[in-house]
């Protein structure tokens, strides 16, 4: 009986501590999010440079604001500020947990807004190398995930988006522990498979001790050759935004 009893306790915490792939690739995204949760809403400015498969440049800049909501994703306002011909363009998403997220696209030079569909968010954002369904912030239910790979600190985990409806098949996010679990890179992987996209964050800067933010994106396609870069100025985490200011009205009086 001893003898048993003994084979049983040696054996229990291998039954208790084995963590399955999903369960480790759940875990770290779990954590990258609470890492950055609290910061309640925050601004900032951004250009927008656009390169070509030749080399060509070309320069934008808009501002973003954003507003954390626990009970559902959260919720995000972009406007153009230049050049002069898409100047008052702006967008407002709304991050859903569950379904499809709400977004809206408003058009200046015809005064309208226009729902964006979820057929449609696998699109080009105005032009660049980011698509509509980028702009949604982080949702642990989005996706479902596997951890792949550590290097060093870098943890590797697959994404796979829960909607049908995503331009994505996977993406492969790369995480560092030792920083918050903050993303250093993604790939984008298409219906198909193939290898679309590859974003990568750096220049990180921490704000309020905390919160980390990239100043600088670089998003790469890897087909059509070009680039677009968005760099990051100004964060403001005291900005006290409130639900009222991401409705549609207010993406209009934005774009004014």
């Amino acid at each position: 009986m001893k003898k048993i009893i003994l084979i049983l306790l040696l054996s229990f915490p291998l039954l208790t501590t084995a963590q399955t792939a999903e369960e480790k690739g759940l875990e770290i995204v779990s954590k990258a999010i609470e890492a950055d949760r609290g910061f309640g809403s925050s601004s900032v400015d951004l250009r927008m440079v656009l390169k070509n498969k030749n080399g060509q440049l070309s320069e934008r800049t808009l501002s973003n604001k954003t507003l954390e909501l626990d009970e559902d994703g959260d919720k995000s306002m972009i406007v153009f500020t230049s050049p002069k011909d898409i100047k008052g363009t702006s967008t407002l998403t709304f991050t859903h947990k569950q379904g499809a997220d709400d977004q809206w696209l408003f058009l200046p030079s015809i005064k309208r807004t226009k729902r964006i569909s979820s057929s449609n968010k696998s699109g080009p954002f105005v032009g660049s190398e980011f698509a509509y369904e980028d702009l949604s912030s982080v949702e642990l239910e989005k996706n479902t995930y596997k951890f792949l790979k550590e290097e060093g600190d870098l943890l590797y985990v697959e994404q796979d988006p829960v909607d049908p409806k995503s331009g994505y098949k996977k993406r492969i996010a790369v995480y560092n522990q030792a920083k918050d679990y903050r993303l250093e890179s993604i790939e984008f992987y298409d219906r198909k498979g193939a290898l679309l996209k590859t974003l990568t964050y750096t220049e990180y800067k921490r704000y309020k001790d905390k919160f980390w933010r990239a100043s600088k994106f670089e998003m790469v396609n890897h087909p059509s050759k070009k680039e677009t870069f968005l760099f990051f100025n100004n964060y403001n985490f005291e900005v006290n935004l409130k639900g009222e200011d991401f409705t549609e009205m207010a993406l209009r009086r934005a774009a004014n």
